[in-house]
């Protein structure tokens, strides 16, 4: 697969919540149903794919691709699955405008986007005291034109998938 290639259809790609501070820890569908059982594992997959499909339709409509995005369940005090936390904003999924993708794609890149990539990759081109930043807390303080161009793509995702 090409950087940025479109699969045939979504894939759920699970993962496990990691200690605050660190990244989650990608896991197989069988550790889930190992951790959950098979019934609740089956009905996470089912939905999760079920609304990334629903708004990555939608979005397209608007001009934007949903690359992909991150989906986190619980169980409420009644033992009900529960979509919980952020759901499909530029934090937790990857929004890459329709213009430009093609031609990203073409030359292997990585496509224009509306999400926090932007902010990423000033984080990895960083230096502190001569050195990238090695990912420790603190963070290092963002520009103020990264914080401003960072929201700019953001409000510019919402305008467009509100019109």
């Amino acid at each position: 697969l090409k950087n940025a290639g479109k699969l045939p259809e979504p894939i759920f790609t699970p993962a496990a919540k990691a200690e605050a501070g660190e990244h989650d820890e990608n896991i197989s569908y069988e550790q889930v149903v190992k951790v959950v059982g098979p019934e609740l594992a089956a009905q996470i997959k089912k939905i999760s794919i079920e609304i990334y499909s629903t708004a990555a339709a939608f979005a397209l409509t608007k001009g934007i691709i949903i690359a992909d995005t991150k989906f986190e369940f619980g169980l409420d005090e009644n033992g009900t699955l529960t979509l919980m936390d952020e759901v499909l904003t530029p934090d937790s999924s990857r929004y890459w405008p329709i213009e430009g993708y093609e031609a990203a794609y073409a030359a292997g890149q990585n496509p224009p986007s509306y999400d926090k990539q932007f902010v990423r990759d000033w984080l990895e081109a960083v230096r502190i005291n001569g050195k990238p930043w090695d990912k420790t807390p603190p963070a290092p303080r963002l520009p103020a034109d990264v914080v401003e161009k960072t929201a700019a793509k953001y409000q510019e995702a919402l305008t467009r998938l509100k019109n």
